[in-house]
């Protein structure tokens, strides 16, 4: 690991004025990804900036909002009352993200920003141009087993890690970010970047900008939801794909439907197509396919990853059908 500069900062606007100033300076939290890619140099920031003490933690219900700040921790959010109530989608895909001792460390903004586990990026003798722009992507022809079909491209075909994303994308949830020049809110269904030519720019945020805070709307008291992860082992392991759901049944139609998938794409992807065909109809067997073919459209796999497509359609239908069998009396 190569030497760096350390500061604590005591406020948000001086975090935020610290990491704006230097290029090479980054904020630190939970540390749980960031320091292992510093270990292995992938990451190499000059300067790190601690915002492990600022006024961000916590959660707190704004009527059908709930609103938790981003150093919250991963375990905070799960035992919530209200997340184990009325978001069992959230509760599951924190459970399934990490071991109990990632979740007590792992902050949700750290989480929402975690870099992906492609081999490539984390190996420094190979090409990758996330890590080195115009490197070349050497994930195409070489071991990509674990990589994207949604959302790919000639320089990029890495997975974005987060199971919480793809639940809270699910949720129409945002961000509240603090930058140089103020605060703005993001919704994170436009928070994500897809690699296109730039793959080492991952999301919207500008650098020095902090995320403070998670803004998630609450589904109806009605709705039933959940996060089915397919994996290769039951205990921790990154998705080959995951499905976040929200459905309501009315009169034994789908009322309003949400989906979004993980482990598939090379962001938390949100699939309206599929959620259309869902809206309105009755939940048989021929639907749910409908959808999960929809969910899927676009989606091209490699000679390793080619079974995504199909697995991803199963889960599909496979999370869909649990909820439809939950809400029947």
């Amino acid at each position: 690991m190569r030497s760096f500069a350390y500061v604590r900062a005591g406020t948000v606007e001086e975090a935020v004025a610290e990491v704006a100033a230097d290029p090479e300076a980054a904020f630190l939290a939970g540390g749980t990804t960031q320091v292992d890619l510093m270990r292995d140099e992938v990451f190499r920031p000059a300067r790190l900036v601690d915002i492990t003490r600022l006024p961000l933690r916590g959660i707190r219900r704004d009527g059908e909002v709930l609103t938790a700040g981003a150093l919250t921790t991963m375990e905070e959010l799960a035992v919530h009352e209200d997340v184990t109530t009325r978001l069992p989608l959230v509760r599951e895909a924190l459970l399934l993200a990490a071991s109990p001792q990632l979740r007590h460390m792992a902050t949700l903004g750290g989480n929402l920003l975690q870099r992906t586990r492609c081999r490539y990026y984390r190996d420094p003798s190979t090409a990758c141009n996330k890590r080195e722009p115009g490197a070349g992507c050497a994930a195409l022809d070489g071991h990509h087993r674990m990589h994207a079909v949604l959302g790919t491209s000639p320089h990029c075909i890495a997975t974005h890690p987060s199971d919480l994303a793809v639940a809270l994308l699910a949720l129409d949830a945002s961000v509240r970010v603090h930058g140089p020049d103020g605060e703005r809110a993001v919704r994170l269904a436009e928070f994500y970047r897809v690699p296109g030519t730039t793959p080492h720019l991952e999301n919207v945020l500008a650098h020095g900008e902090l995320i403070t805070h998670l803004e998630i709307p609450l589904p109806p008291p009605e709705a039933r939801s959940g996060y089915l992860k397919v994996r290769d082992r039951a205990s921790y392991e990154f998705a080959l794909a995951s499905v976040a759901a929200v459905l309501v049944l009315d009169g034994g139609r789908i009322g309003s439907a949400r989906l979004a998938l993980g482990g598939v794409g090379t962001v938390p992807w949100r699939v309206p197509r599929a959620e259309e065909l869902l809206r309105g109809a009755r939940p048989d067997d021929d639907v749910l396919r409908a959808a999960a073919e929809a969910a899927l459209d676009g989606a091209e796999g490699r000679p390793d990853n080619g079974y995504k497509v199909e697995l991803g359609r199963r889960a599909v239908v496979r999370a869909l059908s649990t909820l439809v069998r939950e809400e029947q009396p």
